[in-house]
Order: C-alpha cells, then structure tokens, then sequence
C-alpha cells in the first residue's frame, strides 16, 4: 500500500476483528474514521460479478460525478479489468485478508491519475463475509481531476495484505543516513506488503464540518442501510 490513509483503514478493520477472521459490518463506527469517512464505501458482494455499492462517501461520490449507493462497482472499470477484479475480490473472501488495487483512472478527455483501491471483507449478522469495506485514494497529482470526473478505471496491479508485521511509522521523523557499511549490515526493517514502496506519505484530507456532517447523515439516515447494519 502507498497510502498512509489505507494504511490507517486496514489497521481499524484489524483491530475490529476481536480475534476473529473478519469483523462484522455492525461494528463499524463511523465516529472512529470520521477523517477518512468520505473517501469510505460499503460493497455488497454476494454476487462477484456485479458487487453493489450499499453507500458510498461523498468524496467517492464526486470522483464518479454520481450518486453510487445501489450501483455496480465494476461499471467504472474495463471489461478485462472487471474480469480481474471479480477473481480477486473472491478470493480475498476465501482468504479473509484485504485487497489493495492500483489502478489508472481515465477522464472524459483522457486525463489520468493514479489510484489505490483498498477492499477490506466483512461479514453481516456474524455469517460468512459477503461485503467489503473500502476506500480509495488518488495517488500523486490530481490536478487531471480538477473539474473533471472519472469515465473509467484500468487495473494494473493488485496485492492481498498481510498484517503479520507492523505498519510503518508514517509520522517518525526519518532514521538518519546509513554509511555504506552500515547498509551492507543492517538488517531489513519489517513492513506491511506494499504493492510498491512510496518515497513519501500522502498526508490526510481533512474534511470540512460541513461535509463530514453530510456524511455522517448518510450512514445514519433514516434507512437501516445507513446505518451500516443493512
């Protein structure tokens, strides 16, 4: 992973289990991530072919220049892409670890930007995990978005997340340089897997109130979905 923000959202997923494989959609709080609750979505993914979103975050939202909630997730990303990703999605099922995607994202005008896609799988009503929790991050530059809204998506790399080492210290300040002996020496230092190393953290959006309020309404509306216990 490149993002510190799917970082931050796979160590609350882990710290949800409580000893189990999966932790259940009604243990989501969406107080606990309120900073990254607008990039967050829910998929529904008992079928793998057509994985519905059950909501989706503001910022999501925009990115696709819709409203998400009951749409199909693979509608934004080619056909071969979607093949891909179906295969992987149930396997990250079958093996109860998250999923992290990179992609490139497509404007109407062939703007491109980079993307990483975290699935994380949960269950519902403590059954075997049909949904995923995710959240996706454009990766470097998004000036190509400004103004603009995502056509498609191309999956160009994907890994499953191991969380048998611990997460890099995002916020350390940095170790000092190594001499050359020293780096002929040293041993490697434990990490996540990464789909690719990043040479700096992205630093998380912080959202205006007026915007997590909205949020916030959307997963506690009135609908049980809304809730995050539909």
């Amino acid at each position: 992973m490149k993002h510190k923000n799917s970082h931050l959202l796979v160590g609350y997923w882990s710290r949800l289990r409580r000893g189990r494989a999966v932790p259940d959609q009604v243990d989501i709080d969406p107080r606990a991530i309120k900073r990254l609750l607008s990039q967050v979505f829910i998929l529904d993914a008992t079928s793998f072919a057509h994985p519905i979103y059950r909501l989706a975050g503001t910022a999501t939202c925009d990115r696709f220049g819709i409203e998400l909630r009951g749409t199909d997730f693979l509608a934004h990303w080619e056909q071969q892409s979607g093949v891909a990703l179906s295969s992987l999605m149930r396997h990250s099922m079958r093996l109860k670890q998250p999923l992290c995607l990179l992609s490139i994202g497509v404007t109407p005008d062939n703007g491109m930007v980079e993307i990483e896609t975290v699935l994380a799988p949960v269950s519902f009503a403590g059954g075997e995990p049909t949904r995923f929790v995710g959240m996706m991050q454009v990766l470097g530059d998004a000036l190509p978005l400004n103004g603009r809204v995502i056509a498609f998506q191309r999956l160009v790399g994907s890994a499953f997340i191991r969380e048998d080492e611990p997460m890099p210290e995002y916020d350390s300040p940095p170790p000092p340089a190594l001499t050359n002996a020293a780096v002929r020496t040293h041993p490697k230092a434990p990490h996540l897997r990464l789909v690719i190393s990043h040479p700096s953290a992205e630093v998380i959006q912080r959202e205006p109130d007026d915007v997590l309020k909205r949020v916030l309404a959307a997963f506690n509306g009135p609908s049980h979905d809304s809730k995050l216990v539909s």
